[in-house]
C-alpha cells in the first residue's frame, strides 16, 4: 500500500507535469501508476488517504457463532483431544459422527485464541548446534582416523584398514590391517607403523 504522503507527492508531480504541457498518462506512467488510479486519488476532496485498512467489512454469513467457536474450543481442551492436533481431532470427530468445524476452522480458532503450541506426548524438535570441527595450522597437529573394508580374498569375507591421516598435509600418518573389528577405540594406535612423515603420535 502506498502511504498518503507519497500519494500526496505524486499527485504534485504530476499536476506540475501537467502545468508543463505533459499528458496525465505520460506523466502517471513515469510514476509507475495508473491514470485512472490518479483520478480516483484526486476524487477524494484531496486527501487521497488508503481507506483499505478502515475500511468496514461485515462478517461473511458462514462465519462461526461465538457458541460455535467455544464449542471448538472446548473439544480441543477436552480430556480426549488436548493432546492431539485439528489434524486428527476432525477425523475422530467425524468417526463419531460429530461435526463442529472444518480442519482449518479449528486451526483458525486455536490461532487466534493462542493455543495453537506443540501439543501431544512427543517432544518438539530440537535444534543440535553443529559439531566442532578442529583446523590445523601445519603438519602433525590434528590427525583424524577411519576404518575401511578392504576386500578379503574370499567373496563376502573383508579385512579392515586402520588408518590415521593428518588432516594438513592429507598424508598416511599410520595404518594397520587387521582381520576383524575389533578395536573400538583407537586406544591401541598401530604406533609401530607411522609412515615415516616425522610425526609423533599425539
Amino acid at each position: 500500500m502506498i502511504s498518503t504522503p507519497d500519494r500526496q507527492t505524486a499527485i504534485a508531480l504530476i499536476d506540475q507535469a501537467k502545468a508543463a504541457g505533459a499528458r496525465r498518462a505520460q506523466a502517471c506512467a513515469e510514476l509507475g501508476i495508473d491514470a485512472r488510479t490518479c483520478r480516483r486519488w484526486q476524487a477524494r476532496d484531496g486527501t487521497p488517504e488508503d481507506r483499505r485498512p478502515t475500511a468496514a467489512r461485515p462478517a461473511p454469513s458462514n462465519a462461526l457463532s461465538e457458541a460455535e467457536r467455544q464449542a471448538v474450543l472446548d473439544v480441543c481442551n477436552s480430556q480426549a483431544f488436548e493432546s492431539l492436533p485439528p489434524s486428527q481431532i476432525v477425523p475422530r470427530l467425524a468417526d463419531q459422527g460429530r461435526y463442529i468445524a472444518s480442519e482449518a476452522s479449528f486451526y483458525r480458532i486455536l490461532r487466534a485464541e493462542e493455543q495453537q503450541h506443540h501439543r501431544g506426548r512427543a517432544k518438539p524438535p530440537v535444534r543440535h548446534q553443529p559439531p566442532t570441527s578442529h583446523r590445523a595450522g601445519g603438519p602433525c597437529e590434528v590427525w583424524s582416523w577411519d576404518i575401511t573394508w578392504m576386500p578379503g580374498p574370499i567373496r563376502g569375507v573383508f579385512f579392515y584398514l586402520y588408518l590415521i591421516l593428518d588432516i594438513f598435509s592429507r598424508k598416511i600418518v599410520g595404518w594397520e590391517v587387521c582381520r576383524s573389528k575389533r578395536r573400538e577405540r583407537w586406544g591401541t594406535a598401530p604406533r609401530n607403523r607411522l609412515a615415516g612423515a616425522g610425526c609423533k603420535p599425539p
